[in-house]
């Protein structure tokens, strides 16, 4: 689960780091430059809260002049606006730090050395991505074997070379304090991944101010498996849609295709998508969902599985491939036909009780396919019938 920057904030003052002072609006009131003056400031920085990347380029990160009708303005230009097609409907309200250099910090999960790993550059902000891919040898990194409650010293000295640092920072004095106190941070950046069960902690920029070291932005990403141990009963990175599949218990995430999809084992539904995407790619026509419905679902599941998918917003057709091991096909048979949805459905059932399944089907008007092969390109061409009539039509289908 993705934070937001305010929340992952949070946790680094909470940890003893340095932040900016700010707050968070959700619209424009009456008393909202006053609040601003008396809780940041006047030179601020005004961001959108949104989970995206690359806020800055996008135009989500405003820095107005210091005036009440221009932070006014950066505020409502922002709210209620979309960013990468993201609806904003927070703004985080910063203070302006007064940079003097930006590094780059993470951690992160090495899942090649199943193992945590920190990264660190000399030299950070918006184009960290292309200078890894360009100059490998400008992040340095130290993989922490094994799991250690703290990291020994010698990997924040390896990571924070005050050599290396005073040869990217030209204007500013890196001093031995200033070296101690980022040294500190990936201390307490690997404290808080552990405790925090993160998968993903990062600083990008950590800047280099007059006043000392700051988190300039902060991304933290938690084990989705481990949010109850966190106390967090809610995934906020969550749809409505898939908070409910949540409630049931389905492994569920929603797409931005066509074609629907229930398969039971997360290895047969990948393989569904898969063929989705290698058959569809030339139309442009793309899976709408990832469902796994599990081993041994019963007749309520299915229906409830297919009550879920048929809310997805750009849905035409729905591919049901399930095989039959603990899963009996008449059971699922007995639920598609309860379900009673309105788009059509495209079935291939195989294994426990295939042909009971097949006969529940035939008496009620569906077809079953003898392989995914055939389901899939069956859905395809629906899909592609529908898009042509919609085209014909001027779009009224």
């Amino acid at each position: 689960m993705k934070l937001l920057e305010h929340e992952a904030k949070q946790i680094f003052r909470a940890y003893g780091m340095k932040v900016a002072k700010s707050i968070v609006l959700d619209e424009w009131k009456e008393d909202s430059f006053a609040t601003i003056q008396r809780e940041v400031g006047e030179n601020v920085v005004v961001k959108a809260l949104v989970n995206v990347g690359g806020r800055g380029k996008a135009g989500g990160v405003l820095l107005p002049e210091p005036t009440p009708v221009a932070i006014q303005e950066a505020c409502e230009r922002l709210l209620g606006s979309e960013l990468k097609g993201v609806l904003i409907e927070k703004v985080l309200i910063e203070e302006r730090l007064f940079i003097l250099h930006e590094c780059y910090l993470s951690i992160t999960l090495d899942r090649l050395k199943k193992s945590p790993i920190i990264l660190f550059a000399d030299d950070g902000g918006v184009e960290i991505e292309e200078l890894a891919k360009d100059q490998p040898t400008a992040v340095r990194r130290s993989n922490v074997y094994p799991l250690c409650e703290t990291i020994p010293d010698y990997i924040s000295r390896y990571i924070v070379n005050q050599k290396s640092l005073q040869g990217i920072v030209k204007n500013v004095q890196i001093d031995a304090m200033t070296v101690a106190e980022i040294r500190k941070l990936v201390h307490t950046l690997y404290q808080i991944f552990r405790e925090k069960d993160c998968t993903l902690v990062e600083i990008n920029p950590l800047v280099l101010t007059p006043d000392g070291v700051y988190a300039a932005d902060a991304k933290i990403i938690l084990d989705d498996n481990a949010l109850n141990r966190q106390h967090i009963k809610q995934n906020s990175d969550l749809s409505a849609l898939e908070q409910e599949a949540e409630s049931y218990g389905f492994s569920f995430v929603e797409l931005d295709g066509e074609i629907g999809v229930i398969g039971n084992g997360a290895g047969l539904t990948m393989a569904t998508l898969d063929l989705i995407h290698h058959y569809g790619e030339e139309f442009n026509i793309r899976p709408a969902n990832f469902l796994d419905v599990g081993g041994g679902a019963d007749k309520e599941r299915v229906r409830l599985a297919l009550t879920v998918l048929e809310k997805l917003p750009n849905l035409t057709v729905i591919v049901v491939n399930l095989l039959g091991g603990i899963t009996r096909c008449d059971e699922v048979a007995r639920g598609i036909i309860a379900a009673d949805i309105s788009h059509p459905l495209i079935l291939r059932l195989a294994g426990t009780n295939e042909e009971e399944g097949r006969a529940i089907l035939d008496g009620h008007g569906y077809i079953m396919h003898d392989c995914m092969e055939s389901a899939i390109e069956a859905a395809i061409s629906h899909v592609k019938a529908n898009k042509n009539a919609s085209d014909s039509s001027g779009g009224s289908a």
